[in-house]
């Protein structure tokens, strides 16, 4: 097994005619918790969204350059695109359970990748490992929409951590919570980094430098007609990145000169 879960080896991804990100090189190494940060517009969704290939379903979208997972080309032409959806599973800004029950949301993934026995221990080892268990388990009928959107965050986790993920990408996933279940969330990921590689988008700079192990900046280079496009400036340890930046754009950022 590749020591580097992902390598991203020359990597531009454009939009019809808009190019959104411009030759990104970098290796994920496998564990703990990566942050994507930058300005709006640098391209670190975008960056995402490449590594399980989420942005097939953008339409116009092209990736330029090789990603590969697990030392596998994920574009190759005999790539289950399901199984890779699997193992890298991605966490949205916006909870999005499903109009079902809680119980249903949890077992959804792996009632279709086939599992038919052993759900309701399943089920409660996910919902266990988000940190929900205890505040649900008396009525796992209950529906999904009906939680606190931090709960439906956790709930999405656990429905993610329920088809046993190698990777979850995180987009944002505190944006839209208040600051109680933002710590929530932030304790879970420190907890869940210890078994599964996660890579974190965030605006929240105080958030990256608290839970995540690597830090890489991203810029948005401005053209004349308004467009924009996002390009790697520096990538490497948070507390180096933070306290000692190699590149002056990045000590400019993250020390508050720039939105």
């Amino acid at each position: 097994m590749s020591e580097d879960v992902f390598s991203v080896e020359g990597v531009s991804v454009t939009y019809g005619s808009v190019l959104a990100l411009r030759d990104v090189h970098m290796r994920f190494p496998r564990g703990g918790v990566t942050a994507l940060i930058g300005p709006s517009g640098c391209g670190k969704s975008t960056l995402l969204r490449t590594l399980n290939r989420m942005n097939d379903l953008v339409a116009g979208a092209r990736l330029h350059g090789t990603v590969t997972f697990d030392g596998a080309d994920i574009h190759a032409p005999d790539i289950d695109l399901v199984d890779l959806r699997r193992r890298v599973g991605m966490v949205f800004q916006k909870p999005n359970p499903f109009p079902r029950s809680i119980y249903d949301n949890v077992a959804y993934g792996p009632t279709i990748h086939g599992v038919r026995t052993g759900l309701d221990g399943l089920v409660e080892e996910s919902l266990t490992r988000a940190g929900l268990w205890e505040e649900v388990k008396d009525d796992l009928s209950r529906s999904a929409t009906a939680l606190s959107g931090g709960q439906q965050q956790r709930l999405v986790i656990a429905r993610c951590l329920a088809v046993r993920p190698e990777v979850i990408l995180m987009d944002e996933p505190t944006a839209s919570l208040d600051p109680v279940a933002t710590s929530t969330i932030e304790e879970l990921i420190t907890r869940l980094a210890g078994d599964y590689t996660i890579v974190l988008v965030t605006h929240d700079l105080r958030q990256a430098a608290r839970i995540s192990d690597r830090t890489a900046f991203f810029e948005a280079h401005a053209h004349d007609d308004d467009a924009r496009h996002g390009e790697l400036v520096e990538y490497g340890p948070t507390d180096q990145l933070f306290t000692d930046p190699a590149d002056p754009r990045t000590r400019e950022y993250v020390t508050g000169g720039r939105a």
